[in-house]
């Protein structure tokens, strides 16, 4: 069978951008009835959905210190891997049977075979978009979850700060934190996304970040009492200027640093101080840490997604090629909402 493949070809010097020569379209071909091994516990799959996600820009550099992130490198000649849904087509592991619906680590490519597909989750609930398991219901939304319920333990009329306030993560952060009852800001790139925020949403108030030469009075316009939550995707000045508009024992959720990404000598930070003058608790995580959460979350999140209190934007492009662009076009904020890639219809 022809399996068409994204090949990731080379590391990417260091504070480089991808680009789509990066990544080349080839096919191979895989024999389904015998991909996978008797006794193996692979699982074999047609991919449906593919996620493209920020983190994936840290897997393009060949990383010589485990330090460096959580998650390695991409192996040049060998297929870009990431999140995504699938259906098992043949299985020798007990957890999953032929027909199966999954989402988890898998390959830019049609099938994949999957030597250890115990980091997947079998997908139970189908009376929603397939695609969101590759956001809202998937790692971005367990994102949102751990950093802001787990972490940040919001109260109702609480003051929510949300940079990147449109993304796949930061969307459902502005939701779950309305569900709450707090008073939620978001910032965003574009006339387009800060409309989103405030007529889709819900939120609150919204502002275009590159239209405010100063981040700090922007902040003291739209949220004059100051912060009590801030989830963090960006760092560097947004950090800066939103330190200085914390309340006393604040609460600061980090799980990206996009400005950090996008310098080769990143921006540092010059007002910590006020971590100890307010209090303020700040603390880095990542989704893996809450995926034992995942039931927890869905009990949380599905119903008010069924009854439509929860919506979430996507931005979907059809086809395998169409897989380099989309991802390449994050980096720029092309994208409006969660970049999704479809496979294949079934």
């Amino acid at each position: 069978m022809r399996n068409k493949q994204v090949i990731f070809r080379d590391f990417l010097a260091k504070g480089a951008f991808p680009k789509e020569s990066d990544m080349e379209v080839t096919e191979s071909t895989i024999e389904l009835t015998s991909a996978v091994a008797e006794g193996s516990k692979g699982v074999l799959v047609k991919n449906l959905y593919l996620s493209c996600d920020p983190y994936m820009r840290g897997r393009m550099r060949k990383l010589t210190d485990p330090a460096e992130s959580y998650i390695p490198s991409f192996q040049p000649g060998s297929p870009v891997t990431g999140l995504g849904v699938a259906r098992v087509l043949e299985s020798g592991h007990p957890n999953f049977k032929k027909g199966d619906l999954v989402w988890g680590l898998t390959g830019w490519e049609e099938y994949s075979l999957l030597p250890a597909p115990e980091t997947c989750f079998k997908i139970e609930h189908t009376d929603v978009p397939l695609s969101y398991y590759t956001g809202l219901l998937g790692m971005p939304g367990l994102t949102a979850y751990g950093g802001f319920i787990e972490l940040c333990s919001p109260k109702k009329g609480e003051t929510v700060f949300i940079s990147a306030a449109s993304g796949a993560v930061g969307q459902l952060v502005g939701q779950l934190a309305k569900l709450f009852g707090c008073y939620v800001v978001g910032s965003a790139g574009s006339k387009e996304k800060v409309d989103l925020l405030k007529n889709k949403l819900g939120f609150d108030e919204a502002f275009n970040y590159k239209e405010e030469s100063n981040l700090d009075a922007a902040l003291k316009r739209y949220v004059p009492e100051g912060i009590d939550i801030y989830f963090e995707n960006v760092g560097g000045k947004t950090l800066d200027a939103v330190l200085l508009n914390m309340k006393l024992h604040g609460r600061i959720a980090v799980c990206g640093m996009i400005s950090q990404y996008n310098l080769e000598q990143p921006e540092g930070v010059h007002n910590l101080m006020q971590l100890i003058a307010k209090q303020v608790r700040m603390e880095g995580f990542n989704a893996l840490d809450y995926y034992h959460l995942y039931p927890k979350f869905l009990e949380m999140v599905l119903p008010p997604t069924k009854e439509g209190r929860i919506v979430y934007i996507e931005d979907t492009v059809e086809g395998l090629e169409s897989g380099p662009a989309a991802l390449v076009g994050l980096f720029s904020g092309r994208n409006v909402g969660k970049q999704v890639v479809l496979v294949a219809r079934e």
